[in-house]
C-alpha cells in the first residue's frame, strides 16, 4: 500500500528546551518526502492555554489532534505521521486501534505513561501513551481506549518511578534494548493476539552515538541496524496499519542534514 506522510510539527507537547526545533525537524525531512504523497497539518502559531488542566498547551494539542483527524480522512493509502513530538500520534492511533485489533509497537527510550498528577514537567509527550490506554486529560482520551495487553514498548530504558509501577500493575509487554530483536520483536506481538500493528518511532530509542538531533538522548540505546531489523519483523509478524516518526530536532537548522541519512532509512523501513 502506498504512503501518504502527513506533516505534524507540533511543538507544544514537549518538555524540551529545544522544543521549537521540532519544527525545524519536520520541515527537514518533509523537504525530502515526494510532494505528491504529503499532506502538511496545520499546527497553531501560539503556544496555546493549559484550560485549566495540569497539561501545559492542552488547546493547542486538541486543535492538532483534531487537524489531523481530518486530514486523515481525506486521504488513502497507508498514513506516516512526521512530527512534531510523541503526542502528534493521538489523532492517527486513535483511528488504528478503534477495531480493538491493532497492537501498538512502540519503539521508545521513555514509555510515555505518567498521567497528569504524576507528570512532573506537564508536558503532554510524557503522556501520550498513557492518555491512549484511557487514563490522561478527558479531553484527548480516545473513543475506544487502547488496551494494555496490546501494548508493546521496545528500547525502552528511562522510566520514571510512578512509570515502572504502572508498567507493573498494568502486565504491560516492555522490551529492553537488548531484547529488541527479530525474534523478541515477533514473539512479543503474537502474544498480544492483534491482527495487526502500528508502529511509533520516537527517534530517541536510538542510541546516541547514531542521531544527534532528539532533545531527550538515552544512553545505551538501539543501533539504526537493530531499529531497523525490528521493523522489518514487525511488518513480517503482522500487517502494519501505520506508523509514526517523532521528536527530530536538530539543535540548528543547518544541522538537520547529519540525520537525515539515518531518518529516511526509517521512513523507506516502514514504507517499503
Amino acid at each position: 500500500m502506498p504512503a501518504t506522510f502527513f506533516i505534524v510539527p507540533q511543538w507544544q507537547g514537549s518538555g524540551s528546551s529545544r522544543a521549537m526545533r521540532l519544527v525545524d525537524g519536520a520541515d527537514a525531512i518533509r523537504a525530502d518526502l515526494p510532494s505528491s504523497a504529503t499532506v502538511e497539518v496545520p499546527v497553531p502559531a501560539e503556544a496555546g492555554s493549559s484550560e485549566d488542566t495540569s497539561v501545559h498547551r492542552l488547546s493547542s494539542i486538541v486543535a492538532v489532534r483534531d487537524s489531523l483527524a481530518t486530514a486523515l480522512g481525506t486521504r488513502g493509502g497507508l498514513p506516516v505521521v512526521i512530527g512534531g513530538d510523541c503526542g502528534v500520534e493521538l489523532a492517527s492511533i486513535g483511528r488504528a486501534i478503534e477495531s480493538g485489533e491493532t497492537a501498538v509497537l512502540w519503539l521508545d527510550a521513555h514509555p510515555d505513561l505518567n498521567s497528569p498528577e504524576s507528570s512532573a514537567s506537564s508536558a503532554f509527550h510524557g503522556m501520550i501513551v498513557r492518555t491512549l490506554l484511557g487514563d490522561g486529560p478527558a479531553a484527548l482520551v480516545p473513543a475506544h481506549p487502547l488496551a494494555a495487553s496490546h501494548l508493546v514498548l521496545a528500547g525502552t530504558r528511562a522510566s520514571d518511578d510512578a512509570e515502572s509501577e504502572y508498567i507493573a500493575a498494568a502486565g504491560i509487554r516492555m522490551l529492553s534494548p537488548d531484547q529488541v530483536t527479530a525474534g523478541g520483536i515477533g514473539e512479543a506481538l503474537v502474544a498480544t493476539g492483534a491482527k495487526s500493528v502500528y508502529i511509533h518511532v520516537d527517534l530517541d530509542v536510538l542510541d546516541p552515538a547514531e542521531i544527534d538531533g532528539v532533545g531527550f538522548p538515552e544512553p545505551f540505546g538501539l543501533t539504526l541496524r537493530a531499529l531497523l531489523d525490528a521493523i522489518a519483523a514487525a511488518k513480517a509478524t503482522l500487517p502494519l496499519v501505520g506508523a509514526g516518526i517523532t521528536e527530530f530536532a536538530p539543535a540548528e537548522p543547518e544541522t538537520a542534514g547529519d540525520d537525515l541519512g539515518s531518518i529516511l532509512r526509517i521512513v523507506g523501513a516502514l514504507t517499503s
